[in-house]
């Protein structure tokens, strides 16, 4: 805890940027908390890959619930991501990531889904070439 000149106590140290520092909220309890269930849900991930107790094709959704799971305990327990009213830049900069990454990704699956269809066959292509 720091205390200001008249000596009243403060409850956030700020940084050289103005911000609070996330000294307070980040202790070592907590960084290993979040390594273990990041440890716990990788070898969740490595059971569900090996085991022959889920049904074959639900096991892409397992697996993707489990990463998105583990995105979670990154952004809360490393990052330090959370609804406080200081994380509000940091939740849109984080939305505005994944809604670039988004569109990148299903407007490519999209392109190569219709390439297929709009390009023209081969035998066409080469009668029109004689």
């Amino acid at each position: 805890m720091t205390i200001d000149p008249d000596g009243h106590d403060l409850e956030y140290q700020h940084d050289d940027l103005g911000g609070a520092s996330d000294e307070r909220n980040a202790s070592l309890g907590t960084y290993v908390l979040g390594l273990s269930l990041a440890i716990l849900l990788t070898l969740a991930s490595f059971w569900v890959a090996k085991t022959d107790l889920i049904y074959g094709p639900g096991i892409p959704v397992a697996l993707a619930t489990l990463a998105v799971a583990q995105m979670g305990i990154h952004l809360v327990f490393f990052l330090h991501l959370t609804t406080a009213p200081d994380n509000t830049n940091n939740v849109l900069a984080l939305a505005f990531g994944l809604l670039i990454v988004g569109l990148v990704v299903f407007g490519s699956v999209w392109i190569m889904a219709h390439l297929n269809y709009n390009l023209m066959p081969t035998q066409q292509l080469m009668q029109m070439q004689r």
